[in-house]
């Protein structure tokens, strides 16, 4: 009987947090060898697979995808829905972190060792949260493709996919035969790297558990449960809730069909990385068109990040009561705005929120020396709380696309129920 792949991970991930406890205790933090750097090597791998494929699959997706909708005006609404839907999912998610930090306060009596190896200076930050609207617009689109620039790649597919829909019918018809060719050969691409997963999660989570192991977070605890309890209302009360509302479907149906993507960011703690993954469950197992999911999912990969913005707000509250400043209203507010902003700018790869932290620190005058060591620390026990909260992003993007898809007037979703995984 063939082992379903969401099943395939979850077994992959136990045997690698065995075998990492096991070189934890046998190098003490510091693991070597050849068979340890073969091991990492498959993680490390797997990774590079999936980001090779992320540009040209996200480039291909939304041209063929916009020009496939047809007239402006229907993607200006498609568009409209995306927005409101990740705005206020995000928005969301930061007053619920704002609030269980409040009440829980985990910052108060926290003894956060001195790390004066954590150089705030090689940690590079937006000026201002507004710069990331202009950044929007590349320069030079090949460059933004070379370098990464989601943002950049994503307004310009968006641009060049509505403008396919201007010219004459015979250079449309032309141009979106080759858009939608070249989108089916990255998913076939993509389907062979989907085999890899099991392998490469074992990789990454023998790395983590290997170098990190679990002494440190006993000094930050509290902080971590804060950042879990908010994450996971979010998780699991939230979102299915206005899942529910808005599709009147049991948001566990919705669950099951997203099952491998949602382990897949859970292990990968990158929303770009499991993008692939996301695409085709949401087409395959919730019958979402590919005209709906090409749009709606890579924006939301870049831009939507609740679990992100939770733990932006939640992190910078937390980091004032460890050094003992108490933020009035209005500072919270800014917070709350800036964290926002900063998440719709936090690139969709591991631990990108603890970069991104420096920009809301900074909207309420903590300077960046007052506060690396705190960053520092959390940084050390990071990776489970980005691996929730990246699972966090996934889960409401998905769950944003298939609401966007019924609202479009889509019915065959779920189709008889049937997962493929």
């Amino acid at each position: 009987m063939k082992i379903k792949l969401h099943w395939q991970v979850a077994i992959a991930m136990l045997i690698g947090i065995i075998v990492g406890l096991v070189f934890q205790n046998i190098y003490s933090g510091k693991p070597e060898g050849a068979v340890y750097s073969l091991i990492v090597s498959l993680g490390t791998i797997f990774i590079r697979l999936l980001r090779m494929v992320i540009v040209p699959l996200i480039f291909t997706s939304i041209v063929s995808g916009v020009a496939s909708i047809g007239d402006s005006k229907s993607v200006g609404r498609l568009g409209l829905k995306t927005f409101v839907f990740y705005f206020f999912t995000s928005l969301f998610a930061i007053l619920i972190g704002l609030t269980v930090t409040n009440i829980l306060e985990p910052g108060i009596g926290a003894k956060i060792p001195f790390n004066d190896n954590f150089d705030p200076n090689a940690i590079n930050t937006t000026s201002s949260p507004f710069e990331i609207l202009i950044r929007m617009i590349p320069l030079n689109p090949f460059n933004a493709a070379a370098t990464g620039d989601m943002l950049g790649i994503i307004f310009f597919s968006i641009f060049l996919g509505v403008s396919i829909t201007k010219v004459k019918q015979e250079s449309r018809v032309f141009l979106q035969k080759i858009f939608n060719s070249l989108f089916d050969a990255m998913m076939k691409i993509t389907e062979f790297i989907i085999k890899l997963v099991p392998i490469g999660v074992f990789g990454l989570i023998v790395k983590t558990v290997s170098v990190a192991g679990f002494a440190m977070f006993k000094t930050v605890g509290l902080y971590m449960l804060t950042v879990t309890i908010g994450v996971a209302i979010h998780f699991f009360i939230i979102l299915p809730s206005i899942y529910f509302i808005f599709t009147r479907i049991n948001p566990l149906i919705h669950f099951k069909a997203m099952a491998s993507a949602l382990i897949t960011a859970f292990s990968t703690s990158s929303s770009n990385a499991t993008l692939p993954l996301t695409i085709r469950s949401v087409e395959k197992n919730a019958g979402v068109s590919n005209k709906i999911s090409s749009f709606v999912l890579p924006l939301g990969a870049t831009v939507n990040m609740d679990g992100t913005a939770l733990y932006e707000c939640a992190g910078v509250i937390f980091i004032s009561q460890v050094m003992g400043l108490e933020l009035t209203l209005a500072q919270q507010f800014v917070v709350v705005l800036t964290a926002l902003l900063a998440s719709i700018g936090t690139a969709a790869i591991p631990s990108a929120g603890l970069v991104t932290i420096f920009i809301v620190t900074q909207a309420i005058g903590f300077k960046d020396a007052d506060v690396a060591v705190i960053i520092g620390t959390m940084l050390a026990v990071d990776r489970p709380l980005d691996m929730f909260r990246t699972m966090t992003n996934v889960w409401s993007d998905s769950i944003g696309t298939v609401i966007i898809a019924k609202s479009e007037g889509e019915t065959n979703l779920y189709p008889e129920n049937k997962i493929e995984n």
